[in-house]
């Protein structure tokens, strides 16, 4: 399952108690489209491990500048709060999926 990631709620997502996975993307990006039906795969077979977000940076623009979002698509890892992994751009789902499986 996916959540929407906006201001009010990313500190709670983030420092919840399951790891989150946040795909920074906009409407208007190319390669936003193509990543995004493989991180909403993804976030289907890791339902109840990872708690997957998907964050609009033209609709919660604070949280992209906090997290120094300057390409998409961005897909940022958090464990226990903190950030440890980042990819920017396209990739095949094997790859992402290493990096949901090095987050359990």
């Amino acid at each position: 399952m996916e959540v929407k990631i906006t201001q009010e709620n990313f500190e709670s997502y983030k420092n919840g108690s399951l790891p989150l996975v946040v795909d920074f993307w906009a409407t208007w990006c190319g390669p936003c489209r193509m990543i995004g039906p493989l991180v909403s795969q993804l976030a289907e077979e890791f339902d109840g491990k990872i708690v997957v977000g998907k964050c609009d940076v033209e609709e919660a623009d604070e949280v992209a500048a906090e997290m120094g979002i300057r390409n998409i698509p961005t897909i940022i890892f958090f464990k226990d709060g903190k950030e440890v992994d980042r990819h920017v751009g396209s990739a095949p789902i094997n790859v992402l999926k290493k990096k949901f499986e090095a987050l359990l």
